[in-house]
């Protein structure tokens, strides 16, 4: 678990945690391990291995005392174990063309709508990577940022791939569209046409996925060219976000590679 501010450092606590994030090489400052914590002397092999991590990359490891660390973690369970995670240091979405530009390759980018599980964002950061997108965009307000837990989903890929964060999205895509990028919305309802109808794929795109509950926010959707629907059988209510835009983006790829 964590204690997170979005303009603040994250302390990421427990055992499981703060091994995963440090096995995925999220940025860190510091490891805190408890004063005097019997888990140290190799009973749990977890903090033994985040101690041996931390100490690889040159992280300060910093023993503080049990009363002091329940103040740190407002009394939240820690298991005698804490990494501090600095604040995400976000691109600007003209940014992620200007990535573009220097590979050479015609514009890519992911834009998410309000999608709140850092889960999510995590794994449409590594689909991201995998199939060469050049940078995903998140909503200043009301969604999830880059946590410590999106950095673990992401697998490392968050290192390669830039995120952005916009003041206001459909401003955002409004500039895409203005430099030249097709916004493209995710939907399962009301879509335009079938994913596999769509033959721009190999153009400059703005990929457009929406919250996990509602979709498209309405000025979001204002703002799409064009809203494509995965086809699916009848039995099958909805995809998982990150899992509608794995398949988008594998599909662009494929079409890239013609």
């Amino acid at each position: 678990m964590t204690k997170r501010n979005e303009e603040q450092p994250e302390l990421l606590l427990g055992r499981n945690p703060v091994v995963e994030a440090l096995r995925a090489r999220i940025p860190a400052t510091a490891l805190y391990v408890v004063t005097g914590d019997t888990s140290r002397g190799g009973t749990d092999e977890r903090i033994a291995e985040s101690v041996q991590l931390a100490g690889d990359r040159g992280l300060p490891l910093l023993e503080v005392g049990r009363a002091e660390f329940d103040r740190m973690s407002d009394g939240a369970l820690h298991q005698g174990i804490g990494l501090m995670v600095p604040p995400y240091d976000y691109a600007h979405p003209d940014d992620l063309l200007d990535i573009a530009r220097n590979a050479n390759r015609a514009p890519l980018v992911v834009a998410l709508d309000g999608i709140t599980d850092p889960r999510n964002l995590g794994a449409v950061v590594r689909s991201a990577a995998a199939f060469d997108a050049h940078g995903v965009v998140v909503p200043q307000r009301r969604a999830v940022g880059m946590t410590a837990s999106a950095w673990r989903t992401s697998a490392g890929a968050a290192a390669r791939v830039r995120v952005a964060r916009a003041v206001n999205l459909a401003r955002a895509l409004a500039s895409y569209q203005d430099q030249g990028l097709t916004t493209v919305g995710l939907a399962g309802d009301e879509a335009d046409m079938d994913l596999h109808e769509f033959t721009g794929f190999a153009d400059p795109l703005a990929l457009v996925v929406g919250n996990e509950g509602t979709g498209l926010s309405r000025l979001v959707r204002e703002r799409c060219d064009v809203v494509l629907r995965i086809p699916m059988t009848k039995d099958t209510e909805s995809l998982n976000v990150s899992v509608a835009a794995s398949i988008a983006l594998y599909a662009a790829a494929s079409a890239r590679r013609r």
